[in-house]
């Protein structure tokens, strides 16, 4: 522990165990436990390092006084120091513990009342039960009876913590039950912790027989208990070993009976994580799940409120316990009996009619507002019963798909009559039945239009997904078309069509009256009055050009739907658009229907010339960030995408390396962090293109240092490298890449100096810190120079750099670069990597923005200073100090 800091601590003592006194700032206390938390898990000793701490204890309990705050403090600072078993000792010799976690004293005090004392003796005891003879402390207490009426207290945070604390004592404590290679017990040891018998036989007695007793509610409008009771088990069950498992399960297991008996809605969840985390549990234990848990599934998946069966059906489905198929296929019959229903496809098989829940599932669908949520319910949980084993599914997976289909045409109002045609004389029973009311229900629903668009989303990759495909986009089709379609609905149908577009190996799905619907949809939603409409078309457009059906086929899906020239001038207009989002979504889905022509080397058209210039214009002139975001992103796509063959465009590369040096200009300039960070990213591809392969380069270098030989062959390499590296030091200067990483080291913005501080630091190590055998690169690349600017960023290199005025105008009389006034100066790149103290400036920005004041000597410093200010007769309202909250 640091010396300043020991020698404060007894001061801050004496300030927290005055009587009455309170700080200025309620989390000085948390950080102050924060701290002693970490010196204990760093195996220090706080009794060794802080002895003022044990007289400190002892003053506060023995003041009744002593603000609440503080004397919880006190309780979880001892049960921190009572966690070791020498702490504990010492603690006992002084009889600290007795005194400090004596309940009926602060009952007696009238302290008990107020939650955050409570809070604090749990917290305390919770931190001290870490090994045995704690237990026996908490045990020979008779602490277990408290801690169990304290699950039921008033307050929430309170009520949590025993709750937490009985699972605590159940697992931590719970014996080993692996035997020895010998086929005997082992001494049961867990981390140095042993096992004592008696002690946690009897707390497992006590809490087992507490939760027997307190599952039940004894009237069912007050389930507050029983849902905290509930979530204990699921957490017991899911983490204990088979003694305890199999002890709980024993003593709960009629009583979780009776909870499903009973029928209540508000339980059906929580009781089945409780029976699904036993479920887990036995299946990791015993190959055949125990006949219990069983029982208990089976009551769940045959309870007789539809709406709780499908809930347990899907929480079930959910786990993925697919081995217990007797379990599996109930519940995904359950779950496609409202989507059989409302459909009238014959989604359960031909013997549909004798199904026990369908006629209650058919009531419970014809109210407006549970048919929704059921249905809902079931759509999410669609694509992970088509994940099920072979032989469980009653139905082929593509009628799912159909089934989902003649949903959405139901939600649109469109009849499904021709979709259902094929359903067996069952089917059109019950749709007769209960099918056309349903359906008003569902008629216009933009949550089941979601729903059954994700569900169809997530359906793209199911078997048989080939056969439904132009079912699929006609369906899709008439949601893009249709006017009163909801901005959300629009977006999830187009995320479904470019899904679906992968679905098929060839390009047989485009029909010519597929195409131009597509194209009238888009050229219609592209200039609708909603802008989330128009961000949603604008971003489809980019996705859908980056579709590929076949690696023989790159970038024709695109031109197979709209047609060869169509996305590029729709894409051109949204540059154009009011809204700001819209105009960054419309650059990257130009960088993405580009990335074709930029890998082929295809020479620009006079079209995409002008959307570069519109794009400079944007990353200078535009006042969102967004777009400027965009632009940045756009020249790293287009400079990572490039072809490097002989046969690629010289005007496009000439055009991509003027545009580079500008965005590199403009971007390390930008107000937007997140600007310059892009803007560095491009800076970073410009480094590894010039130096990949130069020894020392840490980035993309695939050349390794040359072994000893032959000397001409050494003297050649020596030489070759050395122009490399003065020629590419020379080229990235010229581009603004120097220019930029020195602008961005000193910017305020962290991320933004971290970047560009590494990347200094990999270009120094390439060329200009001298290694065996590379003195003459490193000449080499001395001789390359920059331009520092006579204002903002040049003054602060100039200013780290220790330059004085005479110093500037020397150097510029030198160059003949820099007037003698010392607008500006040229320096040596290589010097000024090495005199920038990259490596000291990294450590810096490498801490987080807070580091000086987040510590412990501040924390202490603040207290005395707060609570000095606090007390003083002289401070005036207004002038109390405020403590650091880091």
């Amino acid at each position: 522990m640091d010396a300043e800091c020991v020698s404060l601590l007894p001061s801050v003592c004496e300030v927290l165990a005055a009587s009455g006194s309170s700080l200025p700032d309620d989390t000085s206390l948390e950080k102050l436990l924060d701290w002693f938390t970490g010196l204990t898990e760093a195996g220090g000793s706080l009794l060794e390092a802080c002895p003022c701490l044990l007289e400190f204890i002892s003053t506060v309990v023995h003041n009744t006084a002593s603000d609440p705050g503080v004397l919880s403090f006190t309780l979880r600072l001892t049960g921190l120091m009572a966690a070791t078993e020498d702490g504990f000792k010492r603690l006992q010799e002084r009889s600290v513990l007795k005194q400090v976690f004596h309940l009926q004293r602060w009952q007696d005090a009238g302290l008990w009342e107020d939650p955050c004392l409570r809070i604090g003796w749990i917290q305390g005891l919770r931190s001290m039960l870490q090994h045995p003879k704690a237990l026996s402390f908490f045990v020979q207490s008779d602490f277990i009876d408290p801690l169990l009426q304290l699950q039921t207290d008033t307050s929430l945070f309170v009520a949590s913590a025993a709750n937490q604390m009985l699972a605590h004592i159940l697992l931590f404590f719970q014996p080993a039950s692996s035997p020895g290679c010998n086929g005997e017990d082992k001494k049961e040891e867990d981390d140095g912790r042993m096992h004592t018998s008696a002690e946690y036989t009897a707390a497992l007695t006590a809490i087992s027989g507490y939760l027997k007793v307190s599952l039940v509610p004894k009237k069912y409008t007050n389930l507050s208990q029983s849902l905290q009771i509930l979530k204990l088990l699921a957490l017991l069950l899911a983490r204990a070993g088979p003694p305890l498992w199999d002890k709980l399960l024993q003593t709960v297991a009629d009583s979780l009976e009776e909870l499903v008996t009973a029928g209540c809605s508000q339980l059906t969840l929580p009781l089945m994580d409780v029976i699904l985390a036993a479920c887990s549990r036995s299946g990791a234990d015993e190959r055949v799940p125990d006949q219990r848990v069983s029982r208990l599934l089976t009551s769940m998946l045959s309870v007789n409120k539809p709406a709780d069966l499908i809930h347990a059906a899907a929480a079930f489905l959910r786990r993925g316990h697919h081995s217990d198929i007797v379990h599996t296929a109930r519940a995904v019959r359950i779950l496609l009996l409202p989507l059989h229903i409302v459909t009238g496809h014959t989604l359960l098989g031909a013997n549909t009619t004798a199904d026990e829940h369908q006629s209650s599932v058919v009531e419970q669908l014809k109210c407006k507002s549970s048919c929704i949520s059921v249905i809902c319910v079931c759509l999410t949980n669609t694509p992970q019963i088509t994940l099920t084993p072979s032989g469980v599914l009653p139905c082929p997976p593509q009628l799912l798909v159909t089934a989902v289909l003649s949903l959405l045409r139901i939600c649109s109002g469109v009849s499904s009559s021709s979709s259902s045609s094929s359903s067996s004389s069952a089917s059109s029973s019950t749709s007769s039945t209960g099918c056309s009311e349903v359906c008003r229900n569902v008629i216009g629903s933009g949550k089941v239009q979601k729903c059954a668009l994700e569900a169809l989303t997530a359906l793209n990759s199911s078997p048989g997904a080939q056969e439904v495909i132009s079912e699929v986009f006609t369906v899709l089709m008439q949601y893009l078309d249709n006017p009163d379609s909801d901005p959300t609905v629009l977006h999830k149908s187009y995320q479904a069509f470019v899904k679906w577009t992968s679905v098929s190996t060839d390009l047989s799905f485009v029909t010519d009256q597929l195409r131009q619907g597509l194209v009238d949809v888009v050229k219609k939603r592209v200039c609708d009055m909603r802008w989330e409409v128009r961000d949603s078309t604008v971003e489809f457009l980019g996705h859908l050009a980056g579709v590929r059906v076949s690696a023989e086929s790159a970038g024709d899906v695109s031109d197979a739907l709209l047609g060869v020239g169509c996305t590029v001038p729709l894409l051109k207009e949204a540059l154009q658009d009011t809204e700001s989002y819209v105009r960054a979504s419309a650059i990257c889905a130009l960088a993405k229907t580009l990335t074709h022509s930029w890998q082929q080397g295809t020479a620009l058209s006079p079209e995409e010339t002008e959307i570069v210039s519109r794009l400079l214009e944007i990353l200078s002139q535009d006042t969102e960030g967004f777009p400027r975001r965009a632009v940045v992103r756009y020249f790293i796509s287009w400079f990572s995408s490039r072809s490097s063959s002989s046969s690629s465009s010289a005007s496009s590369a000439s055009l991509l390396m003027q545009c580079v040096r500008s965005v590199l200009s403009q971007g390390s300039a930008d107000l937007d962090w997140e600007v310059k960070v892009h803007t560095l990213e491009l800076a970073e591809l410009l480094l590894d293109e010039a130096f990949s392969g130069h020894r020392g380069y840490g980035k993309g270098s695939g050349a390794l240092p040359q072994p000893d030989g032959v000397a001409s062959d050494q003297t050649y390499t020596l030489h070759t490298h050395a122009e490399g590296a003065e020629s590419h030091l020379a080229g990235v200067v010229e581009l603004g890449v120097i220019s930029a990483l020195l602008s961005g080291l000193v910017d305020c913005d962290r991320p933004v100096g971290l970047r560009a501080c590494r990347l200094l630091m990999t270009l120094r190590d390439a060329v200009c810190l001298p290694s065996p055998g590379a003195l003459e690169a490193t000449a080499a690349a001395a001789t390359v120079s920059c331009d520092l600017p006579g204002w903002g960023w040049g003054q602060e290199i100039r200013k780290t750099l220790g330059m004085k005025r005479s110093d500037i105008a020397a150097e510029g009389r030198s160059k003949g670069g820099a007037d003698e006034g010392g607008d500006g100066v040229s320096v040596s790149v290589c010097e000024a990597l090495r005199s920038l103290g990259l490596d000291q400036r990294l450590d810096v920005l490498a801490q987080s923005s807070d580091h000086v004041h987040n510590s412990a000597l501040s924390l202490l410093q603040d207290i005395l200073t707060a609570s000095a200010a606090h007390t003083h007769p002289d401070t005036q309202p207004g002038q109390e100090v405020i403590v650091d909250c880091y």
